[in-house]
């Protein structure tokens, strides 16, 4: 399981760090509404994603069960104010911390795939589901991102 999902992962990087690349800076930057987030702000969210599912990722491996926070999205990406970030540098930041995680996932043992995971209130859930959920998120906010441009 690990491997496929650590593949699937590069692959879906990869592909989309070449979509991405060629979205001009200022087609980035554009919002289609003061409350609602741009391309920029999207991948932005994905870099946030990453640093909290990183945590996750190496701390369920620790031993036990885990319970970790959640965090207010819409804040993390104001606070990193990502609109105002070269978007050269966002989508570096994003493509490089995904294959850090790519690395790390084809670490994880088998036995620690069943370790069970709390996130804020939500129910908990296996690093397994974690790891799936982590590829499904990404896939969800790129198509978003397609979609977008698309429009």
């Amino acid at each position: 399981m690990v491997e496929t999902l650590a593949t699937e992962l590069i692959d879906l990087v990869g592909s989309a760090e070449v979509e991405l690349r060629a979205v001009d800076s200022t087609v980035a930057a554009a919002k289609p509404s003061p409350d609602v987030w741009s391309i920029k702000e999207i991948v932005g969210h994905l870099v946030d994603s990453a640093a909290n599912n990183h945590q996750r990722f190496v701390r369920a491996q620790e031993g036990g069960a885990f319970a970790f926070p959640g965090y207010d999205q819409d804040a993390w990406v104001r606070l990193q104010d990502y609109q105002h970030q070269a978007w050269v540098e966002v989508v570096d930041l994003w493509a490089l911390y995904n294959r850090h995680l790519a690395h790390l996932i084809r670490r994880i043992p088998s036995t620690a795939l069943e370790v069970p995971c709390r996130i804020g209130e939500a129910d908990s859930v296996t690093l397994g589901f974690m790891l799936e959920d982590y590829v499904v998120h990404m896939r969800h906010h790129l198509q978003q991102i397609r979609v977008r441009r698309a429009a």
